[in-house]
């Protein structure tokens, strides 16, 4: 009898000491480890991760912020059914990201939607995915995050790496997909191939917000990941078939850049679509990639798509690869 009490108290002294070891052992960071090639990147962008105050956090409307850093702007909605993110950044700012929600009034992430599956956006699923949070993107998206994969930037390019089996979205869509969270209803919409083959256009109908990923970039260049798929003429067609969900008022979150409006994203459009008719022109006359940007037919339009050198690279291959695809019917 008395081995028994005396072993009940030695259980209760020791679990204190149990429980504060488990807790710890959530707490240890993981540590994520890049290539000399990813690294290379993110200098070449000039992201120090080891800096403070990387992050800034704007609130849109009620429930609904914006947390911006070095990778695509993350949409936060906070509120009774949990924390819904759009795009996660990257996991080394894991810490920093869960504390400006905090402050949002939001808690563990219960939801991420990928807009598309590009690092820059992604990349902090492998630090939210192990720890519970449940990934919504693209049916392509999650395919492409399944893999190696080499992201042709024109001035850089970098290697992605497969994705952990925890870091992948479990929940995937094809055209659209609806779901109600935090008294809005949110649509998810795939209009083809645009920025990459698996973008998605987020709309919150009640807030009227709309985060477009990198459909719509107004930070410094338009970039269409042609070499996976991306699509010049695609990019139009998004913008076209979003500009009908949207209306005067919308409030516009771009992949990179500030927030923005309905006005932006209309100009936006025109500038692309003469982007098209002028590259087109030119590679009807035979003149070559060099010749095009040498003799650059949009250098005036850089006020609203930024620097265009990367645009013409990029368009011209989206372009050329269109036609050899129509030859061939």
């Amino acid at each position: 009898m008395l081995n028994k009490v005396m072993k009940k108290n030695l259980y209760k002294l020791i679990l204190p000491f149990f429980l504060l070891f488990l807790s710890s052992c959530d707490k240890e960071e993981v540590e994520f480890n890049f290539s000399n090639e990813q690294n290379a990147v993110f200098d070449a962008f000039e992201w120090d991760f080891s800096k403070q105050n990387i992050l800034k956090v704007k609130k849109l409307k009620n429930n609904i912020s914006v947390i911006f850093g070095y990778g695509g702007n993350i949409l936060v909605s906070t509120g009774k059914d949990g924390t819904l993110i759009v795009d996660s950044q990257f996991p080394q700012l894991k810490n920093n990201i869960l504390d400006e929600i905090k402050k949002l009034g939001g808690g563990n992430i219960d939801y991420i939607i990928n807009t598309h599956w590009h690092f820059d956006h992604a990349e902090g699923n492998r630090a939210f995915g192990p720890t519970g949070s449940t990934i919504i993107a693209h049916e392509n998206s999650r395919e492409f995050m399944k893999n190696n994969n080499n992201i042709n930037i024109v001035l850089v390019e970098y290697p992605q790496q497969a994705y952990e089996n925890k870091s992948l979205p479990t929940i995937t869509f094809k055209d659209e997909m609806k779901l109600n969270f935090n008294n809005n209803n949110i649509s998810l919409h795939n209009f083809g191939p645009a920025h990459t083959t698996g973008d998605t256009i987020v709309f919150f109908k009640e807030e009227n917000i709309i985060h477009f990923g990198d459909v719509l970039n107004i930070d410094s260049m338009v970039f269409i990941d042609s070499g996976n798929g991306g699509s010049l003429s695609g990019m139009i067609k998004n913008l076209e078939q979003a500009l009908k969900i949207m209306n005067k008022e919308t409030v516009v979150v771009p992949g990179h850049g500030q927030i923005t409006n309905y006005e932006t994203v209309k100009r936006y459009l025109e500038g692309l679509i003469i982007t098209k008719q002028k590259l087109i022109e030119m590679i009807n006359k035979n003149m070559s990639l060099e010749e095009i940007i040498k003799n650059n037919p949009i250098k005036n339009l850089e006020e609203i798509l930024g620097d265009t050198t990367v645009l013409i690279n990029r368009s011209y291959l989206s372009l050329t690869k269109d036609q050899t695809i129509e030859k061939e019917l």
